[in-house]
């Protein structure tokens, strides 16, 4: 178990074999509940050989000292990654907007 964020990996190996490969991480957030974002690679059992990179969004929460996976979501391809991104980029300046309406009204109205 990883006590700090910085001891947190992807690395998954089996009887000795590394079957998942961190390439990179980046903390999202820290705290009791952290968001780390992880590239990786998956070993291809028939070929011996990495797969093409894949990304993960994963939660962890620190209980007792440790930090523990909570939840992950893969981003599986280049595809989806883009379409992640144009939702992003469709959504932002939507709640930017909501976000100054809401800001503008009075506090009577905006209670109502």
């Amino acid at each position: 178990m990883a006590e700090t964020l910085d001891e947190l990996t992807y690395n998954y190996e089996d009887q000795g074999v590394l079957l998942r490969k961190e390439l990179e991480k980046t903390v999202l957030t820290k705290g009791s509940w952290a968001t780390v974002m992880f590239l990786y690679q998956e070993l291809d059992k028939a070929s011996g050989k990495f797969r093409a990179p894949k990304m993960a969004i994963v939660r962890f929460k620190k209980f007792k000292g440790a930090y523990r996976k909570q939840s992950s979501f893969n981003v599986s391809s280049e595809k989806q990654a883009r379409q992640i991104t144009e939702v992003f980029e469709q959504w932002y300046p939507k709640m930017a907007a909501a976000t100054a309406t809401d800001d503008d009204e009075p506090a009577e109205e905006a209670a109502e």
